[in-house]
């Protein structure tokens, strides 16, 4: 039996596109198993997929001056320690990461078991994490053409990013009929992650009034966001967060408003769906989001509006423009060939994996 280690942990971003994986290693016959941190969100999501996980010590190396940079080194050694018993343990034909610090140690055990890892970097430029298991890797895919000028050209490969099949079948009146809307009027789909933006809840919010005049609303806002005052607003639904019904609430949506984390995007890009994209500003990040918007933009896929460009009006007339234009900005999105990443980067594990038996 082929076996496979997934990795990759600190955000959901770092764990869907492995989920994405899980359905296609299944049908091959993989004997799978994940390592992430000892509490992270990757270990609840990963659990509930039923998958065995092991949790691994793990600290972040940070690029400025923190009380834990003392502290974390220490916890980081032991997550190398604790990633070389597991993969001796396992010895698996093939890693996948996904990112994040907990999958760096996961990755150099591989390195020193001579075990090929497929890292994907979902951002336009490869973060820390990335940078440094860059060396380890076999193979390192991507979801920007402009990403291959900062990887190795021999282990560079442009796939895009793995969606959850699930994502792909909602039912657009099931949706409708799950938030309580009517078909008679289109419907904008607001997302500000999974941890939510208090600066697009805000916008949205106060715009309210002028935008339910012609459309309906439907936030996922974050836990801990909701506004109970608006608990009553005729076409207007809030949600801290959706699961399983997330794939019909993407159906029911004329036009989708996000930030620009590289998943989400790609997920709004499969689904053809006409978007508005608020990347975090630089002062909030390293600055991937704008980079990301902006390369979805120059492909004709988005339409971008700067979290500092916010205004009542801008934001109105982003929201009108791109309603109107849904229609273009759908065609350049069916031109893409990055929406069949599963099997690319399947393909890819498979070669590694039947390479070592």
């Amino acid at each position: 039996m082929k076996k496979i280690v997934l990795t990759g942990g600190g955000t959901a971003g770092h764990v869907t596109p492995n989920l994405a994986l899980l359905p296609s290693l299944r049908e091959q016959g993989y004997e799978i198993h994940y390592i992430g941190s000892y509490n992270g969100i990757e270990r609840k999501l990963i659990e509930g997929a039923g998958i065995q996980y092991d949790g691994i010590s793990s600290g972040k190396l940070r690029r400025y001056f923190d009380l834990k940079n003392f502290s974390d080194p220490f916890r980081v050694l032991k997550g190398c320690a604790e990633a070389r018993s597991l993969m001796k343990k396992y010895r698996p034909d093939v890693v996948f990461s996904k990112g994040g610090f907990v999958a760096v140690p996961v990755v150099l055990a591989a390195r020193h078991y001579k075990i090929p890892t497929i890292i994907h970097e979902s951002d336009m430029t490869p973060g820390l994490a990335n940078k440094i298991c860059i060396p380890s890797a076999a193979k390192i895919c991507c979801n920007f053409p402009e990403t291959l000028a900062y990887l190795p050209k021999e282990k560079a490969v442009l796939t895009g990013s793995p969606i959850r099949k699930e994502l792909l079948e909602g039912d657009r009146l099931t949706g409708l009929n799950y938030c309580g809307l009517s078909s008679n009027r289109p419907v904008i789909l607001v997302i500000g992650g999974s941890l939510g933006s208090v600066a697009v809840n805000n916008a949205v919010r106060k715009l309210l009034p002028r935008l339910l005049e012609q459309y309906q609303v439907i936030h996922i806002c974050g836990k801990g966001n909701l506004d109970e005052s608006l608990s009553c607003q005729r076409g207007y639904v809030q949600y801290e967060y959706v699961d399983a019904p997330l794939c019909h609430l993407f159906a029911a949506a004329d036009l989708i408003l996000s930030r620009a984390g590289a998943n989400s995007i790609c997920e709004i890009l499969a689904l053809r769906k006409p978007n508005i994209l608020i990347p975090l500003s630089a002062a909030a990040s390293r600055g991937d989001q704008i980079l990301n918007a902006r390369s979805f933009a120059k492909q004709g896929f988005s339409c971008v509006l700067e979290e500092d460009q916010i205004t009542d009006d801008s934001l109105f007339d982003a929201i009108q423009d791109t309603y109107n234009n849904r229609h273009q900005f759908m065609a350049s999105m069916e031109q893409s060939n990055l929406s069949d990443a599963v099997s690319t980067i399947m393909d890819l594990i498979s070669s590694y994996a039947e390479a070592q038996m």
